[in-house]
């Protein structure tokens, strides 16, 4: 049994990032809404058996749902930081090193690379909601070593996209300076 679970536990760690955790969006359900008005417009029939499935299915959607919520109690997870002092000092020393790299972009940004600061900003969104799982993780599987590598290659990989990002916008600003000295000569 403990070698199915090990399985489980290896195929999960393996997919980790692969999910399709994107949500719609911003405006999606009124714009999906006033399509259905407008569906609803050309229609001139008046079906009142429709409704009632229909106020059937949502009374069926709204009991699964508070029952899903109710049962749904997510655990705080355990950071770098609770397994013991020098993971604490690890931590400590990513935060610290992603706060400095994050102050230097932002002293760096400008209308000429807002969109490339903006695209690096979703991936390290990203990376911190994987490392939000693997705190999870860490609690649930008693402290187990490999979710501890996972989270220090995740605080890892926040740093080397922010190192990247800063060689883009010195790359774009170099670009930017040779254009204008060609330009004034």
């Amino acid at each position: 049994m403990q070698d199915k679970k090990d399985n489980l536990e290896e195929r999960l760690f393996e997919l980790n990032g692969q999910f399709d955790i994107e949500e719609p969006e911003i405006g999606h359900f009124n714009r999906f809404e006033a399509k259905l008005a407008r569906q609803d417009a050309t229609k001139s029939k008046w079906n009142p058996n429709t409704w009632k499935w229909l106020a059937v299915a949502a009374s069926i959607a709204l009991v699964f749902s508070i029952g899903f919520n109710s049962f749904k109690s997510e655990p705080e997870g355990f950071e770098l930081a609770d397994v013991s002092p020098k993971m604490e000092e690890t931590q400590s020393f990513f935060v610290l090193t992603i706060q400095s790299e994050l102050e230097q972009i932002n002293l760096k940004r400008n209308e000429d690379n807002k969109q490339v600061i903006d695209d690096a900003l979703k991936q390290l969104d990203k990376l911190e909601e994987n490392y939000k799982e693997l705190t999870v993780e860490l609690k649930t599987s008693n402290k187990d070593k490999r979710i501890i590598y996972a989270m220090i290659s995740n605080y890892q990989q926040r740093i080397e996209v922010l190192q990247f990002l800063l060689e883009q916008l010195d790359e774009i600003e170099q670009f930017k300076n040779t254009n204008n000295e060609e330009t004034i000569i």
